[in-house]
């Protein structure tokens, strides 16, 4: 098995994606203010995540193996990369540096055990 597909990786990788969510939802309700923070709070999220569940490698190993809208590797690597840092980008906007630290540690972590996803990406 693909460490990058590892029980464990693929769980701290759900699990940045929802921080991921909520960095950009608290990050679009602290930046303004009265009714664009519902708006921003929640589109910002939305977007979010109808982009990584839209946008995928055919038969990416790590998720279902379909993909609604293919798009090659480097791709979908990038646009991995906007979402989780963004994520952790959007707890520092927000005030909250530690838990930005934290969760740009974490997607590191999960990336340097993930080198044979990345690999595999980025042949696609």
């Amino acid at each position: 098995m693909m460490m990058g597909n590892a029980r464990w990786n693929l769980t701290l990788r759900f699990l940045l994606e929802l921080a991921a969510l909520l960095g950009l939802g608290t990050a679009g309700w602290s930046l303004s203010d009265e009714a664009w923070r519902w708006v921003l709070a929640i589109a910002l999220p939305l977007a979010a995540a109808a982009a990584w569940g839209i946008f995928a490698v055919l038969n990416d190993p790590s998720r279902s193996g379909r993909a609604p809208v293919p798009v090659p590797g480097a791709i979908r690597l990038a646009l991995e990369f906007i979402v989780l840092f963004g994520g952790a980008a959007g707890f520092h906007l927000a005030g909250h540096t530690i838990t930005a630290i934290i969760m740009a540690l974490l997607i590191v972590i999960s990336y340097a055990f993930s080198l044979d996803r990345l690999a595999w990406l980025l042949r696609q």
